[in-house]
């Protein structure tokens, strides 16, 4: 029996239902149709029990690489009202509930991603298979939408694999893959993928295995009210010291699980049920469900998914072997691009290896990848110091010192070694791509591509085009960048291009608070309780304050007087605290980089007087700024859109997720309000530094949000 999106089949008395049927998208949801039709289906396999047709059912899936990845965001977005949320939670429950409460043995095989609402179809079954796929994921990521598991996942997941690990899993949202779920007891099996339904059809009938006695022992123990109190206090400060409370979605979470942990079925979903509810109708879950859809967005090349036919970049070098060639020549030794690493000489490049190496070293320390893994990568980085292997080369990363003259010669020099179709990227922060491609032979193979330090940590690429680029190439590395699981955002040329142009504004006001007589830990407290996950005074530590003279003298060259930094920055530099690359800035630091104290000794150099400015008063004078000067960016057309903005300065500068983005969060502030602050900053403070972009004023005189 066919039904629109699942495929129910019969075969010798086993009931398989099949996800994916008559679809060709990557991956399964739990749209309301699906819903709809698992409900109907199970309606139909408990009749067929009562009349002992159906002796056992098989879940899998018809997608390759996804069971389920989960309920589809859209259907949760749809829903406005709590009586709506409610009751649309309750009917899932339900239909969930009748699959556990089949009186035959129900398998779910599960190759690929299996997510939020699929995992917690999963864990109605009586056994979970999962393939040994490294495509196999298992999760519940709702808290990353400000939401909890609505689908029973709160109430079964630590009945299966105890309330530490469902704690873990569920307040991370952490993906777990084959081997470890097993390990967890989250899967009872794994086999290879081609083996899945064979397999599940022998486990079927088989008896359960029995607990170790450990396991025996450990169910005993939490069935203890006082070590459950216990487990859930730890939990829950261990929460607040990680979120710093800003987060609403861990804590409901804590919640409903503590509660849920001592009660029958149908209290614990109960509890479930209000408390996704109360969640899904949160500002905050709207805000991270937005900022969902804007990675999502970033998926797609001018809103056209990304084409398999975009040729596929295998072979990378890079020019440069610093701490950012070093971090570069990672990322394309990562994802198996066996990279050049190229410098002048042989202490540079013993840096770029290094720096390499302690990256994967890392990942080996946390086993995400084996020590032969490793080896293997870390040999695939060749280092050399000429051109000579360049021909086999799709892609060149420049990541030479800053300085326009010595880049343009690189290029010259290496346009002589590369073939026609590679692509020449150039990985500057500051300096114009239009005018790096002057000299070039083919300026329409070459483009920027901006990282953020460090490569293996910050998610975010800028794609910097130029007025001479091939849109074939831009849309290449597009295509590359969600390759090697980049965020990326393409901007056209520009001072500071996007990002670094929006936190100029926000530093250079720092050092004019500081000069006015506010202390840097009075700066960084404020903004750390806006959400940021850094203050000014340490970023500025971690930016470097040479770097950041280099780069406000390039911008305030073009923007002018609304970038100017303050002498103070230049007097810090001289005076020889660079930041944490030397372990003095605003605080101390040691050699592992650790932040210490306060530097006293910096701040003899700033003013000696009070400064007494309330938090919110501080807050204002660094975040409007930002948003001006995005609005600026827009006015120049260096961003075509608000969601470009939002998603550079989250995963660029860390701006708080739960406050949807810096320009989602201006129109959650209101226009009218953001202009009328401005404009008061503007005749209060500086008339240059807080002037509203015309483009502002558009948007408020004609009424308009960022995101209608």
């Amino acid at each position: 029996m066919n039904f629109e999106k699942i495929l129910y089949e019969l075969k010798d008395k086993i009931a398989y239902i099949g996800f994916g049927f008559n679809s060709s998208k990557k991956m399964n949801v739990l749209d309301k149709l699906t819903l709809t039709e698992l409900r109907e289906v199970f309606e139909i396999i408990k009749k067929e029990v009562e009349g002992k047709k159906i002796t056992g059912v098989i879940l899998h899936s018809l997608t390759p690489g996804c069971f389920l990845a989960g309920v589809d965001i859209n259907l949760i977005s749809s829903l406005q009202s709590e009586a709506e949320i409610l009751r649309t939670v309750e009917e899932g429950h339900t239909i969930f509930n009748m699959i556990e409460d089949l009186k035959i043995p129900k398998v779910a095989c599960i190759d690929g991603v299996c997510m939020g609402g699929g995992l917690e179809l999963a864990l109605t079954c009586d056994k979970i298979l999962v393939s040994e796929s490294d495509n196999t994921v298992l999760a519940l990521p709702e808290v990353k939408l400000g939401l909890l598991p609505g689908l029973g996942g709160t109430y079964r997941l630590p009945r299966r694999i105890g309330i530490p690990n469902a704690l873990d899993l569920i307040l991370t949202g952490s993906n777990v893959r084959a081997k470890k779920a097993k390990r967890m007891g989250l899967a009872d099996e794994v086999y290879a993928k081609e083996k899945l339904l064979e397999m599940a059809k022998s486990q079927l009938f088989s008896s359960a295995k029995k607990l170790k006695r450990s396991e025996v022992l450990e169910k005993m123990i939490m069935k203890q009210l006082v070590v459950r109190k216990f487990i859930f206090k730890k939990a829950r400060e261990s929460v607040l010291e990680k979120t710093k409370g800003f987060y609403q979605a861990p804590l409901k979470i804590l919640s409903v699980m503590e509660a849920g942990s001592s009660c029958n079925r149908k209290t614990g979903l109960a509890k479930e049920a209000a408390g996704f509810t109360q969640l899904a109708l949160s500002e905050q879950s709207k805000n991270l469900r937005h900022i969902f859809f804007l990675v999502e967005g970033t998926k797609k090349y001018k809103a056209e998914p990304v084409q398999d036919r975009v040729k596929k970049i295998k072979k990378g070098a890079v020019l440069g072997a610093g701490t950012m060639g070093g971090g570069i020549a990672w990322l394309l030794a990562d994802n198996y691009m066996s990279p050049l690493l190229k410098d002048v000489n042989k202490e540079a490049l013993e840096l770029g290896l290094s720096q390499a190496s302690s990256v994967f070293s890392k990942s080996v320390k946390k086993k995400h990848m084996t020590e032969e893994e490793f080896q293997r990568k870390q040999r695939s980085i060749s280092p050399t110091l000429d051109y000579s292997c360049f021909k086999s080369v799709d892609l060149v990363i420049e990541a030479v010192v800053e300085k326009i003259d010595l880049k343009k010669a690189v290029f010259k020099e290496l346009e002589n070694y590369v073939r026609e179709d590679a692509i020449i990227t150039s990985n500057t922060s500051s300096i114009s791509i239009e005018k790096m491609c002057e000299g070039l032979k083919r300026p329409e193979r070459f483009l920027g591509l901006h990282f953020f330090n460090p490569v293996n940590m910050m998610p975010l690429v800028e794609i910097i085009t130029h007025s001479k680029v091939s849109e074939e190439v831009v849309k290449q590395m597009h295509a590359w960048a969600l390759a090697v699981k980049k965020t990326p955002i393409i901007v056209n040329d520009g001072p500071g291009f996007l990002v670094n142009r929006i936190l100029t504004p926000f530093l250079s006001e720092t050092v004019w608070l500081l000069e006015e007589g506010c202390s840097v830990e009075q700066l960084d407290r404020a903004i750390l309780s806006f959400g940021m996950p850094m203050g000014p005074g340490r970023l500025l530590d971690e930016v470097g304050f040479d770097v950041a003279v280099h780069v406000s003298e390039v911008i305030y060259g073009q923007l002018g007087e609304r970038c100017k930094f303050s002498d103070l920055l230049h007097n810090i530099v001289q005076a020889g605290f660079l930041g944490k690359k030397n372990h003095k800035g605003f605080y101390y630091y040691n050699e592992q980089g650790k932040q210490l104290g306060i530097n006293e000794e910096l701040k003899k150099l700033c003013p000696n007087k009070s400064c007494k400015i309330a938090e919110e008063d501080i807050q204002k004078r660094l975040i409007l700024p930002m948003i001006n000067e995005a609005t600026y960016a827009l006015q120049d057309k260096i961003a075509e859109h608000a969601s470009t903005i939002d998603i550079g300065v989250i995963f660029g500068l860390g701006f708080p997720p739960f406050r949807g983005g810096l320009l989602k969060y201006a129109d959650n502030v209101g226009l009218n309000k953001i202009l009328a602050d401005l404009k008061e900053l503007e005749v209060k403070v500086s008339s240059n530094r807080f002037k509203p972009s015309q483009y502002l004023q558009d948007m408020v005189a004609h009424n308009k949000n960022f995101y209608n």
